[in-house]
């Protein structure tokens, strides 16, 4: 596990994954994965350019898609010490595990438990099949740790498209997705169309309904709970340096100024 590099797998068609992916400011390469999955390949310059610790971007990259998503974000990653994943869905906490580079455990069987809750898979056979996976196996490397989360992941419709490959390096993972017939770019729309990108983002997920423009009465208290959460968030990320947290918490507190900037410009009646 010497080479470093990451997935974002999306319970959701490629559809309705772009226009959130665009927000998350790094190139990336979008192709389905399977029964209504999706899998993104990021280029991944935040860890080899910006020094950042790849599990940390890509826990924030997870929370900034699930925030205003009703699909569930799994992020796979790996570096020359760890392997691990974060799933992150809605607001509530993200969960993961990790396992060192020799295949050693280094998370909670809780974690596991929720993760399968979470993402609705078999509470018997499923879980089941991820207990090994908290458990030490000599022999057993990181790398084949996150190919035996995969397998328990093809039961729920998931299928890494061809050459996609936990464990190999950013770059050779963008080149066998370039290959693929149907992957497409998931990229920065730039500052003129960032605003459409937004808003298309969060009305096609599950807080479309608490919009202003959708005439809830939660609306007003979401677009408050953004901001107060976004906001310390924002400053948390500034502060270690973290662009994946940055960009969940710039979009938290862009959510929740839109939404009350929209209420004082057209109260409702």
């Amino acid at each position: 596990m010497s080479n470093v590099g990451a997935l974002l797998l999306c319970r959701a068609q490629p559809e309705s994954v772009a226009p959130a992916a665009h927000l998350l400011r790094d190139r990336m390469l979008l192709a389905p994965a399977g029964e209504a999955w999706s899998v993104l390949v990021p280029e991944g310059r935040p860890w080899l350019h910006g020094g950042e610790p790849v599990d940390r971007v890509l826990t924030g990259w997870a929370t900034a898609l699930a925030v205003g998503a009703p699909w569930p974000v799994l992020a796979l990653w790996w570096d020359a010490d760890r392997a691990g994943f974060t799933l992150a869905s809605g607001f509530r906490r993200p969960v993961g595990y990790v396992w060192l580079a020799n295949g050693t455990p280094a998370g909670e069987d809780e974690a596991m438990r929720t993760f399968a809750a979470r993402l609705g898979l078999d509470p018997v056979l499923d879980v089941q099949a991820l207990d090994p996976l908290t458990k030490p196996a000599p022999g057993t490397d990181a790398r084949a740790r996150l190919r035996a989360l995969i397998a328990v992941l093809t039961r729920a419709g998931f299928a890494l498209p061809e050459g996609i490959t936990p464990g190999e390096p950013a770059d050779r993972l963008r080149e066998a997705a370039h290959a693929l017939p149907d992957a497409r770019p998931a990229e920065w729309p730039g500052r003129r169309e960032a605003p459409r990108a937004e808003l298309d983002a969060v009305a096609s997920g599950h807080l479309g309904r608490w919009l202003p423009w959708s005439g809830t009465p939660r609306a007003s208290a979401l677009a408050l709970a953004q901001v107060a959460a976004g906001l310390p968030l924002t400053a948390w990320g500034l502060r270690r340096r973290s662009g994946g947290w940055t960009v969940a918490g710039v979009l938290l507190v862009a959510h929740g100024a839109l939404g009350l900037a929209y209420e004082l410009v057209w109260p409702w009646d």
